[in-house]
Order: structure tokens, then C-alpha cells, then sequence
């Protein structure tokens, strides 16, 4: 679940989205995302003049999070040799039409010819292009996205957020990120996508998390089951089946099992309310605890009806929910118990589930979209009636707790309740995705 798929995937979406999109659309907007504990990569991957402009917030939440100044870029040989890049922006030049990023002894060129309307507002784009101007033969047209951009009031670029993807004349492709002074802005705005490989695509927020180093740079011993993102919102943690660690921004490492024969595979993770800490599960309800995550019990070494596919921690983080696939639920520390299906036949098994915000109930969806909703947790929609092209694989709850999204594993989304629709990797030929996380 290395590299290689996830450079094969990013082609394959970009042959798919080769065409111009309105403002409005989110479609087609991808993002790529080391061994246990190591600061974790991503690539972000347009078609041709595939691009989008989308104003960022002025206002942005109270943070600690330092600006990010850093670019992530795939070069990809004509002959398929890949090469991943990852250092700070050290030299940048900036023009209303036309913006210049030296990074690693690359010199790229970004032109939009938007109409600037203001410090920090811009409309869409008209004849964009992107190149390289210090790789020979590699000037042309590529397709870019910018997740944020402000002007200074002499109209300088003060902040810049790009994704980009361009191919030169002999097939070379460049494709990645450049981030410049960029902090998280528009929090619990929207959702992250994430893959077995790393992958992480952003919708409906300004898509901070796409421009941390990540997995999706590393070849990987086992596939990645679950992500979090900090308190905060500056960086995120995933945990591959092995339990190895990926931590990313300013996510802490605390230890992992990626060096340790386990029973089972890991299944999922939670994270401390203070972000100083985190849980995973495996499948046969073992717990393993790190930071200031506590131990307040497990299944491991006890029989099960079927194995526990994930689990959610409780807004105090003094305790934490496991489900199994028949919809058993396991509560631990301060996790009240407030109903399962552990005795009722499903029409498919569950997957995953999210807490409320009370933490006095729970959802948790099953393969087909179904959708079980105990204590405080309202029942907006489900999809349990109707036919899916491939099986959710997870969900998460909006921050009101009035609504919920989940997603399927070709990254399709259904929401309901207050849940906006923002995007989805649906109908990219996709089978890879492992799960959602809220957009923070």
C-alpha cells in the first residue's frame, strides 16, 4: 500500500478529471497522502485546467498551530520512476498574476490571471497555467487549486495554499503541494477522505491537513485503518493495521505496536480530548494505550460473537466505546451503555462508529449505509433501503450533532441531517478508501 498505488491512483484521477470546473464544484480534488513515529506525506493531484478557487475564511479559530511554510512534491519519470520531495519554501517571489516558489532547487511558476477584488478575495480562474522554469522543456499548462491566498494591501501574496499537477512535453508529471505561511482556517467546516495507502482528501474546508508530510510519501508494512485529527486542528494521527503511528503537524508520537507480533490486526483509533494522547483497538478487542491516553479495559484474551471493527472515546477522554461487527457494544471507563444489536440479525455487518457530542449515545453504520442510533443520537437518514455501489466503510458526526456523513470505500459520501454535501471521490473507479474523519 505504498507509493507506487497511491502514484498510479493520482493518474488514473487525473485522466478522469481533465476538464474545467465551476466554482461551485468539488469535484475531482485529490490529496496523497513513514514507519512508526516518524513525521508523517501527501500529494495533492489536478488534471489539465482542472482547476478551483475557493475564498478562504478572514476569520480563523484561535490556534497554536505555526504558520506552515513547506512543499510536498512526486516527480514521476516518463518511464514511471518515482522521487518524492519534502522541504521548507525557501524563496518565493509574488505578483498579482503571477506567483514564483523556490523550494529544493525547484523554481515553479504559478499564473492565474485572476481579477484581484480585495486583500484575500479573488474570483475564478481564467487561462491558468504552471510550470517548472528551471527543468528544461517544462514550461506549459498544468492544473493547480488554491485552498487559500492573501494579499498584502500593496497586493503582494502574503499566504498561498496550491495544489498542483503538471505534466511536461516527454511525460514527465510533477504533482504535490507548496504551502506558504498557511494555518488552519474554517474549522468543522467540512470532511477528510482518507485511503488504505494515506491518502487524504480534503471537502468543504480549506484542506490544511493535505499539506502535511504524511503515509502517502512512505511504503507501507500494512494498510492504514483509521486517522485522527488533533484538538486543534494542525495536524492529524493514522494507524496502520500493524499499529504502526503516523503522526503529522503537530500530532505528537507516543508510542505504536509497528514493531510488535499482535494476535489481531489493528481495526481504529481515538485521540485524547487534549490531543496528548491516543488509543487503537485490534480486531479482537485488545486496547493499547499511549500518552496520557488511560487503560480502562479490553476484550483482548476474551471470547467475542465477532470481531470489534472500531471504537470512539468519550468527550473526557475517561473512556471508550468498542463495536463489533454484529453491533455489540463494549463501554469502558465513563462510556455509558445505551443499546446494540449484538442480538438482532443484520442485513449487513457494522463498520464504524462516532459518538455525540453529549456523549450520552452513538451511531454506528453498517456495510450497507444502515444506520443504529442509541441515547441521545438522532436518526436523520440511512441508506439501508438503498443499492450501493460499493460498502461504507465509516462516518462521523457533525459538531452540532444534528447530522452525520459516511463514506463508502470508492469514496462516495451520503449526509444527512445538518451534514452539507461538500464532495466525493465517487465514480473515480476508487475501492481503496478506508474512512472519513470531520474536517477540524
Amino acid at each position: 500500500m505504498g507509493l507506487p498505488q497511491s502514484l498510479e491512483q493520482r493518474r488514473r484521477r487525473v485522466a478522469l478529471c481533465g476538464v474545467a470546473v465551476s466554482l461551485a464544484t468539488l469535484t475531482c480534488v485529490m490529496a496523497f497522502g513513514p514507519p512508526a513515529g516518524a513525521m508523517a506525506a501527501r500529494s495533492g493531484g489536478f488534471g489539465p485546467q482542472n482547476v478551483l478557487r475557493t475564498p478562504i475564511s478572514q476569520s480563523v479559530r484561535p490556534h497554536a498551530v505555526a504558520p506552515l511554510t513547506l512543499a510536498n512534491f512526486v516527480i514521476t519519470s516518463s518511464t514511471g520512476n518515482s522521487t518524492t520531495h519534502s522541504g521548507p519554501v525557501s524563496v518565493f517571489f509574488g505578483g498579482i498574476h503571477t506567483w514564483q516558489f523556490m523550494t529544493l532547487g525547484y523554481l515553479f511558476n504559478f499564473a492565474d490571471n485572476a481579477r484581484i477584488l480585495a486583500p484575500g478575495q479573488f474570483d475564478t480562474f481564467t487561462d491558468a497555467q504552471a510550470g517548472v522554469a528551471n527543468v528544461q522543456g517544462c514550461g506549459g499548462t498544468g492544473g493547480f487549486e488554491i485552498d487559500q491566498a492573501n494579499y498584502d494591501n500593496a497586493g503582494e501574496l502574503t499566504v498561498a495554499a496550491i495544489q498542483f499537477d503538471f505534466v511536461c512535453p516527454d511525460g514527465t508529471e510533477f504533482t504535490g503541494t507548496i504551502a506558504m505561511n498557511i494555518v488552519p482556517t474554517d474549522p468543522e467546516s467540512g470532511y477528510y477522505i482518507f485511503s488504505q495507502g494515506g491518502a487524504v482528501t480534503g471537502f468543504g474546508n480549506d484542506n490544511y491537513l493535505v499539506y502535511l508530510y504524511g503515509a502517502a510519501y512512505v511504503n507501507l508494512n500494512a494498510k492504514i485503518v483509521g486517522m485522527v485529527p488533533t484538538p486543534d486542528g494542525g495536524g492529524y494521527w493514522m494507524v496502520g493495521s500493524d499499529g504502526g503511528v503516523f503522526s503529522s503537524g503537530d500530532a505528537g508520537f507516543y508510542g505504536s505496536t509497528g514493531n510488535i507480533t499482535l494476535n489481531k490486526p489493528v481495526v481504529g483509533m481515538a485521540a485524547t480530548p487534549d490531543g496528548k494522547g491516543y488509543w487503537f483497538v485490534a480486531s479482537d478487542g485488545g486496547i493499547f494505550a499511549y500518552g496520557d491516553a488511560g487503560f480502562y479495559g479490553s476484550r483482548g484474551g476474551q471470547p467475542l460473537n465477532k470481531p470489534i471493527v472500531g471504537m470512539a472515546a468519550t468527550p473526557d477522554g475517561k473512556g471508550y466505546w468498542l463495536v463489533a461487527s454484529d453491533g455489540g457494544i463494549f463501554s469502558y471507563g465513563d462510556a455509558g451503555f445505551f443499546g446494540s444489536t449484538g442480538a438482532i440479525h443484520l442485513n449487513q455487518p457494522v463498520v464504524g462508529m462516532t459518538p455525540t457530542p453529549s456523549g450520552h449515545g452513538y451511531w454506528f453504520v453498517a456495510a450497507d449505509g444502515g444506520i443504529f442510533a442509541y441515547g441521545d443520537a438522532g436518526f436523520f437518514g440511512s441508506t439501508g433501503a438503498i443499492h450501493l455501489n460499493a460498502p461504507i466503510v465509516g462516518m462521523t458526526a457533525t459538531p452540532d450533532g444534528k447530522g452525520y456523513w459516511f463514506t463508502a470505500s470508492d469514496g462516495g459520501v451520503f449526509n444527512y441531517g445538518s451534514a452539507g454535501f461538500f464532495g466525493s471521490l465517487g465514480g473515480l473507479g476508487l475501492n481503496d478508501i478506508a474512512g472519513m474523519s470531520l474536517g477540524m
